[in-house]
């Protein structure tokens, strides 16, 4: 048996990072892995899904390259197998560069399948046999996998999860997506852009559901521009392969179900935690919906063992995960109070044009009650957008009336991803409107649109 300040199961973007901080702090860590470090984002999600996706963004400026004045001579088409393999060369790297930050920090790094034999004990599964842990605490951090519903098994081939998708290196002649997040959008504009024929499929009345409206109605418009069919408002039934193809029935909220005939599925409906088979029914763990109960400090039902990151529920972000890692690991070592501020939490969709996101929507602030001014400026009337191309999105700051505290920041186009992390700072600085928008920005650069939509909430916008 081994004894350890803290056993933590999983080594995803929460585990690992977890497992630094306790490294750091100076505790006797132990990280179990199944696979590799890096969990599901960096080896089946987040990293290779952008890594894919810059591969088609270079295609679509060398298609357009005349646009910029420049002759392409030659045929130009893409190598699907090639951009994969670059993709998983991708991973190779980063992967081994969390095993080296793990090594650093003097993490041990076990592989195989864990399972808990109390709250502070974990049995591993190794390829040389069992192996017992003990540790003062166990942090869990599992992570999660796609949500399934009945008719939507996947077989790996023509019916996918977003992890067999990565590694599809045929461009389909028609995908067929359930589910229209992240996820969903983001495959949506990898295939379509490499000539497929994309149909997205999505229960709600808009895609990117969590989005605020305009921003999910200007991805909608671009995505039909691209050819992409868009059945919104349309629940999905069935997916049956037969032969080559797979026939998949949907029903629209008004008229009659119909057929759709694809050559690849996709399910990305939403993420389940992965709690099965950890032994928390035999410590009475309490879940709901899948997904692990936490209190403070993200401690579990069971005392001293504690859970984070997807495996618990909540935004369904890797950076979350992180965060909650080292919060929780803080506040086990005494030095936080182990909490995660949600409402500063940023998101990004990398489909295109791309989209970043902080704090309430219009309408979920407006249904609270509180009183707001809403400022937009267009990426039309930003001199950056214009001169690189890029001249289709906005900012919409979302602020306090009374006090012109920042309540949210939406933002489509060109680098939303990235400029939403400006916002994430001033949030967490308290910074408002005013500040937001007298802090003097360097032209000509994307983040003027911030400064001006900022700048509009308060009637002050220079050039709109």
């Amino acid at each position: 048996m081994a004894n350890y300040d803290l056993v933590i199961v999983g080594a995803g973007p929460a585990g690992y990072v977890a497992a630094i901080r306790a490294g750091q702090l100076g505790m006797k860590t132990a990280c179990v892995e199944r696979e590799r470090a890096g969990g599901i984002c960096l080896n089946w999600g987040c990293i290779p899904s952008k890594a894919l996706l810059k591969s088609v963004e270079v295609l679509d400026l060398v298609k357009n390259a005349k646009d910029f004045g420049v002759t392409v001579s030659g045929k130009v088409e893409p190598d699907m197998k090639a951009m994969v393999a670059r993709s998983r060369v991708v991973v190779d790297q980063l992967a081994k560069g969390v095993e080296y930050l793990l090594k650093k920090n003097k993490v041990d790094q076990i592989k195989g399948t864990a399972r808990l034999a109390g709250a502070t004990v974990v049995d591993v599964q190794t390829e040389k046999g069992k192996e017992r842990l003990e540790a003062k605490k166990v942090i869990l951090a599992t992570g999660g996998r796609a949500r399934l519903v009945p008719g939507l098994e996947p077989d790996g081939k023509k019916i996918v999860t977003s992890r067999e998708a990565l590694l599809v290196d045929k461009v389909p002649g028609h995908a067929v997506i359930v589910g229209a997040g992240a996820i969903g959008c983001e495959f949506a504009t990898f295939w379509a852009a490499l000539g497929a024929k994309v149909t997205i499929v999505e229960m709600l009345p808009t895609i990117l559901p969590l989005e605020d409206e305009e921003v999910s109605k200007l991805v909608a418009t671009e995505f039909k521009k691209r050819g992409i069919d868009i059945l919104t408002d349309t629940a999905f039934k069935s997916a049956k392969v037969q032969g080559e193809r797979v026939q998949v029935t949907v029903a629209p909220k008004t008229g009659e179900p119909k057929t759709i005939e694809a050559d690849l599925v996709l399910a990305a409906i939403g993420v389940r935690g992965n709690i099965e088979d950890l032994g928390l029914e035999d410590l009475k763990v309490e879940t709901a919906k899948s997904f692990i109960k936490v209190g403070p400090g993200f401690e579990t039902t069971a005392k001293n063992l504690h859970a984070i990151g997807d495996v618990v529920g909540g935004p369904l972000l890797a950076h979350k995960g992180s965060a909650e890692g080292i919060a929780c690991v803080e506040a086990i070592a005494g030095k936080g109070d182990g909490k995660v501020d949600y409402a500063q939490i940023p998101a990004g969709t990398f489909c295109h044009p791309p989209v970043g996101s902080i704090g309430l929507t219009e309408k979920a602030a407006r249904e609270k009650g509180l009183e707001v001014k809403i400022g937009k400026f267009p990426f039309r009337a930003l001199g950056r957008a214009v001169a690189v191309g890029e001249p289709e999105g906005f900012v919409k700051v979302v602020s306090s009336a009374k006090r012109g505290e920042i309540l949210g920041c939406h933002i489509v186009g060109a680098g939303a991803p990235e400029l939403v992390n400006e916002v994430a700072v001033a949030m967490k600085s308290e910074a408002t409107v005013h500040e937001l928008h007298e802090a003097i920005h360097a032209h000509p650069t994307f983040p003027e649109a911030i400064m001006e939509a900022a700048g509009d909430a308060l009637g002050h916008a220079i050039h709109i």
